[in-house]
Formats: C-alpha cells, structure tokens, sequence
C-alpha cells in the first residue's frame, strides 16, 4: 500500500529554497494540492530564505542548494542558515550522494535527504512529515555512512594529557570548521568573522598547540581530541 499522508489539524509551514525555477514551480504546486501544507518560496539565496521564514514562520525548509558548476550541494549555504534558524528543519534535495556528502550534510543541519533517483515524488510528503516531528530521514545506505563516519571521526575539543582545556570555544570552533575542509575564507564566512580574525586565530592555535600547519591541526585534532558532542558546532 501506497503510504498516505493525514490532515493536520495545523499546516506545516514548508520553504521550497530551490534555483532551479522548473523544478521549484513544480513542487510548489504539487505541495499546493496537500492541505496539510502551508507552501512558501524562494530561490536558493541566503537572504531570501531569511525573508522568507521571518515572514512565513517556516517550519520545515526544502532546500536545493547544488552548486552551478560541480553540481553539488553548498554546504556552506545550508550550515549558515541552520546557524540563523536551528528551528527550522531542513531536508536536502539530492541528485546524488556519496559518503562524504551525506555525512556533510547531516553535520551541517539536515534532518532529512531526499533524491528523486530513489524516492516517488508522493514519498516526500512522508518525508516532510517526518522530519517535521523530530524524525530523520535517510534510507539504510546514508545511515551506514553515517555510522562509518561516527566510528571515524576524530573528536575536536583540544585537552591536554591531564585533560584540561587548551583552547577557547570559539578557538575550538575554528579547529572543528577547519578539520571539516573548509578554508580560511569559508571558516570567515561561517563565524561572521573576517578573514584576517581567523588568521589571527590559526596563529594562536599554532602557538597554544606547538605546531605550524594546518595539517598539523587535523592529525593534532586526531591524536588528542577529547570527546564532544557531534553538532556541537551548529549549536555553538
């Protein structure tokens, strides 16, 4: 049987953030026909999906953020608005996805992927729902790599051998930001911070640490990381 979706009593407020104008009309108006949605939406821009919620009240946020070049989602776009409004949940919109990427983008807000490739349009008014009562959604691969990932990743709160803190919170952020990938302008961007600030920052962590690179950083992140709570950074 064909999963169905029941009347709220309230309809969610969704935010369709897509780029893609075709795609973005279509889910509109098929989401339009469900009475237990309330539909709101925008292109892809960090300051109309700002707009858009504080004007709408949005509950869930459907976002397409792939960029026009590689084709892939823009993490950035999706962490800095779960910064802005960790209350609102958002499900990311996949052509595609592989290990990195989905554990990207669970570590950068989303609490639910969905891809077209594999899941009947009707299907995503499931999703909404779900995600929307404090469910995740990912299918039993995304989950495998997301238990890879845990298994893996090195922990950032930066103790020495008695287990006192070396770093400040904000030092710490930029350790976590910087071992996820992300450049000095990305990290700039991320924090509200200039560029030159997280130089600054970086050069004091070299210091406090006794080390001279950013790759240094990473293996010193592994070998002497305490542990932390995985979205740590997105709910600073």
């Amino acid at each position: 049987m064909e999963p169905t979706c029941a009347t709220a009593a309230s309809p969610i407020s969704v935010l369709i953030a897509d780029s893609n104008q075709m795609q973005c009309q279509l889910l509109v108006s098929a989401l339009r026909r469900r009475p237990e949605f309330r539909v709101t939406f925008c292109s892809a821009d960090m300051n109309l999906m700002l707009n858009a919620i504080a004007a709408s009240g949005v509950q869930v946020a459907i976002l397409n953020t792939d960029h026009p070049k590689n084709g892939r989602p823009d993490m950035t776009m999706l962490r800095r608005l779960h910064l802005a409004h960790p209350e609102v949940t958002k499900i990311l919109l996949l052509d595609s996805y592989d290990r990195d990427l989905v554990a990207n983008a669970f570590r950068s807000g989303a609490k639910g992927l969905f891809a077209f490739s594999e899941y009947p349009f009707r299907l995503l008014c499931k999703c909404i729902q779900s995600v929307h009562h404090g469910q995740v959604w990912a299918n039993s691969e995304q989950l495998h790599y997301l238990i890879e990932v845990v298994t893996q990743v090195p922990s950032l709160r930066m103790v020495n051998a008695l287990g006192v803190k070396l770093l400040t919170p904000r030092e710490e952020q930029v350790v976590a930001l910087v071992a996820d990938g992300l450049s000095n302008r990305e990290v700039a961007h991320e924090l509200c911070l200039s560029e030159h600030t997280i130089k600054k920052y970086l050069f004091r962590i070299f210091d406090k640490l006794g080390i001279s690179s950013r790759v240094e950083l990473v293996l010193y992140a592994v070998s002497h990381g305490g542990t932390r709570q995985a979205e740590w950074v997105a709910g600073q």
